[in-house]
């Protein structure tokens, strides 16, 4: 995300409406780089949340809340002696510039009037925050800045403050028309139109000069150029002055960008044309949407991390599971010859007499087969026919009972390659922390981890909730996101003759449709099958099998997994999984 001039410059026309004339009452610093200062203005507290950050350098309001250090640091203690009690007086945002300047009126320490300006640079790893008096001159700075880090500008105590030097670019709101066309006019083509406008004019950011050439409508293919006797760029003219027309009149709408899976990508202050509208999300105040862009995308990056690490817990077992069953694989096929075992122990048996001493091998009529052929049987030179015809008993009862205890295990193996399998699954769906959290209580329970804490969620605890849609029927349709919501939705919150669907062996979701009594249309059986084949390891796939019966079919055998079930009389639909369609239906 790029804080450029122009959405710093739809903050200040929110600061301007909620803080000039308040007063800071508390300055708190939670962060390295970021201050908190909280602002008493008709009555109620506003928190100015202003960050130095590298990588989202910010400032706006917010209701974000953080623990404070036990010791203020130095920074936040400057800002208390001098900024506490003071009242904001003015905002202003120079040149443009990606600067926000704050004004404070307080007293000194003889009790005198006199102003402060707070001075909050948004430069991406060059921001900073910094004090001055009303001679210009540093108090001090959340980030000082000697000659051994640049030798150009110093930002240091008692030093004067100095603009970050100019990129000798023009501002966008106070151009001539032709100085406008000159510049505009040396575009090539809508990729160095572009290009003109984000090196040309201060405030602005790529994905804003891209949305100006955007709106132009530019033919790549067909070029406007300042040598012809006709100007042919009118387009990116009239686009370049609405837009700015519209900065100006502060007719701001601030806007999210999103990905398909809901994960914020960038913020706007208007709705960006060139990026399809049902990806972008409107809101009424910048800070709110600010706000809602960091949560979501520290949630989410939070998410990502802890389902990376149990991710990979998962796989490690997994590989361990596979690896087990295909060395069992291998041992049930040399105990399905425990046949042969005894049938040379009997052949030997039968032929006992004629079976001399000493000998490595014999070969004798097979009376089993129909033909009578003979058959060569190995054996041991150092022990009687007799000794080898036992040997062969042992063999054939140890093969046997072999046979039984590798059937069992490969049973065992299956089942826990399905459940890790569904896990994998089940993290991809996580959204919520508290969904993660039982994923990992569950695994733990289950020996695959061990949590720090042993202690489990209090009865009344907030529990996590599963998908809940509408389908095109007004049928309610739920889809549980993890193992724990799956035996909650199916075995608890399910009625016997509610509509129950899963895929057919593939880890998957666990789908309950609401009949309410009804019969359930066909309609929204699909779209059921269609969730239950989207929200399963089959995402991918089409002709995904799917299983539908009533819950009253749906058991939960003693001693299974979490998430395990069997089900009986039970029909299967084929469907191909389609986001269109999961798009389409209402969420609630």
């Amino acid at each position: 995300m790029a804080l450029d001039g122009i959405l710093l410059n739809c903050i200040l026309a929110e600061l301007e409406d909620k803080i000039i004339g308040g007063r800071i009452d508390r300055v708190y610093q939670p962060e390295r780089d970021e201050i908190h200062i909280v602002i008493r203005q008709n009555n109620q507290d506003r928190k100015l949340l202003i960050s130095a950050s590298p990588n989202y350098p910010r400032i706006h309001l917010t209701k974000t809340q953080k623990s404070n250090p036990i010791t203020p640091p130095v920074f936040c203690m400057v800002l208390r002696k001098h900024l506490l009690g003071g009242r904001i007086i003015g905002i202003e945002q120079p040149h443009f510039e990606r600067i926000l300047i704050l004004s404070v009126e307080a007293r000194d320490e003889l009790g005198d009037l006199s102003v402060k300006r707070l001075i909050v640079e948004i430069m991406g790893r060059h921001s900073n925050i910094i004090l001055v008096d009303d001679k210009d001159l540093i108090i001090d700075s959340i980030k000082r800045i000697g000659e051994g880090i640049s030798r150009l500008r110093q930002v240091l105590p008692g030093s004067s403050y100095n603009f970050p030097p100019s990129q000798n670019k023009h501002n966008p709101l106070i151009q001539d028309e032709i100085t406008l066309k000159s510049i505009l006019g040396m575009s090539l083509d809508s990729k160095r139109a572009a290009r003109i406008i984000f090196d040309s004019f201060t405030g602005v950011s790529r994905v804003t000069a891209q949305e100006i050439v955007y709106r132009a409508e530019i033919d790549n293919t067909k070029v406007q150029s300042s040598t012809e006797d006709s100007y042919l760029g009118e387009g990116l003219f009239h686009s370049f002055l609405d837009f700015f027309e519209a900065v100006k009149r502060m007719d701001y709408r601030p806007t999210i960008l999103k990905d398909e899976s809901g994960r914020p990508l960038d913020i706007f202050p208007f709705p960006f044309y060139q990026f399809p509208a049902d990806l972008e999300e409107h809101y009424n105040s910048i800070s709110i949407a600010l706000d809602t862009f960091f949560e979501t995308r520290d949630r989410i990056e939070r998410i990502r991390q802890r389902t990376s690490n149990i991710s990979k817990i998962l796989n490690t077992n997994l590989s361990r599971a596979q690896k087990k069953r295909g060395i069992l694989l291998d041992e049930y096929e040399k105990a399905k010859n425990a046949d042969k075992y005894k049938l040379f122990g009997e052949l030997i048996l039968a032929n006992l007499y004629q079976i001399p001493d000493g000998l490595d091998k014999v070969e004798l009529v097979n009376y089993y087969d129909s033909d009578g052929k003979p058959i060569e049987i190995p054996l041991d030179e150092r022990k009687t026919p007799s000794q080898n015809a036992q040997d062969f008993y042992k063999k054939y009862s140890k093969a046997k009972n072999a046979l039984v205890m590798i059937k069992k295990q490969l049973k065992d193996a299956d089942d826990e390659i399905q459940y890790l399998e569904t896990q994998l699954d089940n993290l991809e769906k996580c959204t919520e922390e508290i969904e993660i959290q039982e994923i990992q209580q569950e695994l733990a329970e289950e020996g695959y981890i061990k949590l720090r804490s042993k202690r489990k969620q209090p009865k009344g605890s907030i529990k996590s909730k599963p998908y809940h849609f509408i389908s095109s029927d007004g049928f309610d349709i739920y889809v549980g996101k993890n193992n724990t919501q799956n035996d909650r939705l199916t075995l608890r919150t399910a009625e016997p003759n509610d509509l129950w669907l899963h895929t057919k062996e593939i880890p998957g979701s666990h789908v309950v449709v609401k009949s309410q009594g009804q019969r359930i249309p066909n309609t929204t059986l699909l779209e059921a099958g269609i969730l239950a084949a989207y929200y399963s390891k089959a995402k991918d796939s089409s002709n995904v099998p799917v299983d539908y019966c009533p819950r009253k079919n749906v058991r939960k055998p003693n001693g299974a997994k979490p998430g395990m079930v069997i089900y009986d009389n039970y029909k299967t639909m084929y469907v191909t999984p389609s986001e269109d369609v999961v798009n389409r239906l209402k969420r609630i």
